[in-house]
């Protein structure tokens, strides 16, 4: 566990996962980064308010250019300002801000350096924790998994903020937007902070769905087929509003 410190701004980590931010001279935040950050501010702050997280536990990034902002180690979400931007550079150097970096630090910046996502929600949603502790993969429930890719995927365990559980995250990923991390939570990403989260609440949704039709007694749910599965995205590739 890092070494911790408490000060007016909340606990931060001294010592932490992930890439070492350093001492380095910090810029300004650009217009455009600080209107993201009041996004991803309001983003975190959801996340809790939906009960996904507890506290300041889970974490939240979205990419503006070749700059990943993030929330920082500890500190409350309804504490954050908007002078509180924090971002580091795809290497894990920060560039903004004084607080450090949340420890997954390297999960997010993972995603970011290998898929095309713009935004990342990382939560420890109750039923989703707990499935990730029953299945390798989420059962074909319903057919929204198809909004994630397929077949949810859970990541086999690792310590949290370890490049090992990196690793594992972005293997559970391939060919998803979503994923269970076995006995910690969910990752999903999107285009935008919106679609990342949204796929966080579908996936703790479901998973609540299948804990809910197992627990009858006597009873086995259905599930889908693959060929099923596969018709559903073929729709969803046409699915919501033309512009």
């Amino acid at each position: 566990m890092a070494e911790r410190r408490d000060d007016e701004r909340g606990t931060r980590d001294v010592r932490g996962g992930g890439p070492d931010p350093g001492e380095g001279p910090r810029r300004s935040a650009r217009p455009e980064e600080a209107g993201a950050w009041e996004e991803l501010v309001a983003t975190a702050r959801r996340t809790v308010a939906d009960g996904l997280v507890v506290g300041t536990s889970g974490n939240v990034s979205v990419r503006v250019g070749d700059t990943v902002l993030v929330t920082p180690s500890g500190v409350p979400y309804d504490r954050l300002t908007p002078g509180d931007v924090t971002g580091v550079d795809l290497d894990g150097r920060q560039v903004l801000g004084t607080l450090v970096p949340t420890s997954e630090l390297p999960m997010h910046l993972a995603v970011h350096r290998t898929t095309d996502a713009r935004a990342v929600v990382h939560t420890h949603a109750v039923h989703a924790t707990a499935v990730s502790t029953l299945v390798t993969e989420l059962p074909l429930i319903h057919y929204m998994a198809a909004a994630l890719g397929g077949p949810v995927r859970v990541a086999p365990y690792a310590t949290y903020g370890t490049d090992e559980l990196a690793g594992n995250m972005l293997r559970a990923l391939a060919g998803r937007s979503g994923c269970l991390l076995q006995n910690h939570g969910t990752v999903t990403h999107g285009a935008t902070l919106d679609q990342a989260y949204d796929r966080t609440a579908q996936l703790e949704w479901m998973c609540r769905l299948w804990l809910t039709a197992t627990s009858v007694p006597g009873l086995t749910p259905s599930l889908l087929s693959g060929r099923q599965l596969a018709e559903v995205e073929e729709r969803l590739r046409g699915y919501g509003q033309r512009r």
